[in-house]
């Protein structure tokens, strides 16, 4: 794939496989990995929230966080301002996820996708335009 995006990355230790092949397989210029390093258990708040704040200060373009479910990585991204981070199972999701809801973290629950799946979210959701208009009035009413 090739993309001129800052991405960073990370995962705890359930999604730890998957973000090592992702890694592999994404352009190593534009990547910095948020952790885990390990498949030693670990908490996934402390490799969310980095990888929420790296999205959320605009040093990089998207954010991508594995763990077992997504869920957990999902609803802590979530908890920082200008932060979209959303759950994708299918590679259709992702593309949704981008287009109408200008998703910025893409969550990928690894213990129930596939890792060519995974790939194939990652890209769309990577290449995916925001379609604005009617969705961009809807994005800009997300904030509290």
């Amino acid at each position: 794939m090739n993309t001129e995006f800052k991405i960073a990355i990370g995962s705890d230790h359930a999604g730890f496989k998957y973000k090592q092949a992702l890694l592999e397989w994404l352009p190593q210029t534009a990547i910095k990995d948020f952790g885990t390093y390990s498949t030693d258990s670990t908490d996934y708040p402390d490799f969310a929230h980095p990888v929420a704040s790296a999205v959320e200060s605009g040093e990089f373009d998207f954010g991508i966080l594995v763990c077992g479910s997504a869920n957990g990585v999902a609803i802590t991204a979530n908890k920082h301002q200008g932060i979209r981070a959303a759950i994708c199972w299918q590679p259709e999701l992702a593309s949704l996820a981008r287009q109408h809801n200008n998703a910025n973290i893409v969550c990928i629950p690894e213990r129930f996708i596939s890792l060519d799946d995974a790939k194939a979210i990652v890209e769309l959701f990577l290449t995916t335009q925001f379609e604005g208009g009617r969705h961009a009035t809807r994005v800009g009413k997300m904030s509290c």
